[in-house]
């Protein structure tokens, strides 16, 4: 697996390069994130080096990103490749590379039809303007969202996002959505108003703290949506693209439960993975949706993207599908993260004054902890615990990712490797143990 490979380490091309870094950032770069203090340089597999030569083992995946780890041989061949031939033509023109990714994507879920952009949030957008326009001529325009969801950055994404933090400052919100609890059927039917066409979730919140949905959620909601006439809407951007061990999330969720593999949403977001850091994301649409091809909802002049579907990017997705399905990643997912799982959940019962347990699926897990106030080696003024715990990990040489207060995120390379899965444990019970 790639995640072996490890390159030469550069020196250091100034001796205060992290200090220059942070400095153009502080002058020239927008503050729109609170940056960890970190400098990064170049990467292999599943390790990245900062500016001064030291070695980090990344389970972030640059927030779900990087499914093949970092500076793969056959992505950048993929690249290299395409360039070479065409990087960019308008959609005004058929280009091979976007109609065979569509073909691949499709034939993972069911019949329909993909448009390509260039994000998550993105993506969902054209969820959002699908929904308008199924709804218009009987002027049903709502949609029901979760509390603790996250559908991205835009106006649109912060408006359907089920945490008022994201909100704060950028009022009043896009008309037409609603939150609702999560994994609350009875309060999603009882939320469903005239105005109401679509519900959309996540399989697994991410910035939520790691929460799959239930089977029973699911399927109840499937059912919902086909007595009411309802759109149901799945964001993938996180949870999608084999992290949970199969390509969606709710197909590993729904394994071995009775109507399971028959259930399938009616729009999937898809982002992160699918280009493992080069950016690209995508919509799915159903073809049979209440009697209607959706895929044919969006027509000539109705929504567009100007990189979108471009060549390059297409290409790049199809090679890492390839890698994904020749090398049976889905199986490393499963395997690896349900011993990961394992691992954490005894982490919990070693030390239970640090860790509460663990959350997820296949390398969409989080840690759960303690509030930074009841953990002994944490300080009481200081940040909350999941900053905390992410800072000492850094430290030690692992990167993790915080979702809200309390949860580390592990979101690794889908082909990182038992032994470096192991070794990532090792320091991460080091750090646990020397805060407990």
């Amino acid at each position: 697996m790639n995640d072996r490979v490890i390159l030469p380490t550069p020196p250091p091309i100034l001796k205060n390069q992290q200090q220059e870094i942070r400095e153009l950032f502080q002058r020239f770069v927008v503050p729109s994130y609170g940056r960890f203090n970190l400098a990064l340089s170049h990467g292999a597999g599943s390790h990245v080096w900062d500016v001064s030569g030291k070695r980090y083992l990344d389970l972030g995946g640059g927030i779900a990103v990087c499914s093949l780890g970092h500076a793969h041989p056959e992505i950048t061949e993929a690249l290299v490749e395409q360039s070479r031939r065409l990087v960019h033509v308008s959609n005004l023109y058929y280009q091979e590379p976007q109609g065979r990714l569509a073909q691949r994507l499709v034939g993972h879920l069911a019949p329909g039809k993909v448009f390509f952009c260039n994000s998550g949030a993105e993506a969902n957008e054209g969820l959002y303007k699908t929904v308008r326009k199924f709804g218009h001529d009987e002027g049903r325009f709502e949609i029901l969202t979760a509390v603790n969801s996250f559908h991205g950055r835009t106006l649109g994404g912060i408006s359907a996002t089920g945490q008022e933090k994201v909100k704060k400052g950028f009022e009043p919100m896009v008309e037409g959505f609603r939150q609702i609890p999560f994994n609350d059927l009875e309060a999603a039917r009882e939320a469903i108003s005239p105005a109401t066409a679509a519900i959309l979730i996540e399989g697994i919140q991410g910035e939520g703290g790691i929460t799959p949905a239930s089977a029973e959620y699911l399927l109840g909601l499937r059912k919902l949506c086909d007595e009411k006439r309802l759109l149901l809407l799945v964001d993938a951007v996180q949870c999608g693209h084999f992290r949970a061990g199969r390509f969606q999330s709710f197909q590993r969720i729904l394994e071995g439960v009775a109507g399971g593999e028959s259930f399938i949403p009616d729009g999937i977001s898809m982002a992160k993975s699918l280009g493992g850091g080069f950016p690209i994301g995508a919509f799915w649409l159903r073809d049979d949706a209440h009697g209607m091809a959706l895929g044919q909802i969006l027509g000539p002049g109705t929504h567009g993207t100007t990189f979108g579907g471009n060549p390059l990017g297409c290409a790049v997705a199809l090679r890492i599908l390839d890698v994904i399905e020749r090398e049976k990643l889905a199986n490393n997912v499963r395997a690896t993260g349900d011993f990961l799982h394992a691992e954490i959940s005894r982490l919990a019962e070693r030390y239970p004054g640090v860790v509460r347990g663990a959350r997820g699926l296949g390398f969409m897990l989080g840690i759960e902890l303690q509030p930074f106030d009841q953990i002994p080696g944490f300080k009481r003024e200081e940040m909350v615990s999941s900053l905390q715990m992410v800072n000492r990990l850094h430290e030690a040489g692992v990167l993790t990712i915080p979702s809200g207060t309390q949860i580390v995120r592990l979101l690794p390379a889908l082909n990182l490797s038992r032994a470096l899965a192991e070794e990532g444990l090792q320091i991460i019970e080091k750090v646990v143990r020397s805060v407990a």
